[in-house]
């Protein structure tokens, strides 16, 4: 038969310390996790907003390039204009 310590009730104590500290440990993470999967969360919600608001900016500056270069040729032309009559 196996003899039994003593300090048994010592034993189970410290286990019972180490059990619970594993615990609030375990619930500290826990929510540390919960914490950064909701900026996580907010961070995709942001990103997708900027992507849309990036996007209609985008179709709403094709036509500027257009403009100018028409501009442009509005301006070539009445050069050209100009230069022929005297």
């Amino acid at each position: 038969m196996v003899p039994v310590p003593d300090d048994e009730s010592g034993v189970r104590a410290e286990l019972a310390e180490v059990r619970r500290l594993l615990e609030v440990g375990f619930a500290e993470m826990r929510g540390q996790l919960a914490l950064l999967l909701q900026r996580v969360d907010r961070s995709d919600a942001e990103l997708a907003d900027l992507d849309q608001r990036v996007d209609r900016l985008e179709r709403g500056r094709w036509p500027l390039p257009a403009i100018a270069a028409l501009t442009g040729l509005g301006a070539l032309i009445i050069s050209a204009v100009a230069l022929v009559r005297p």
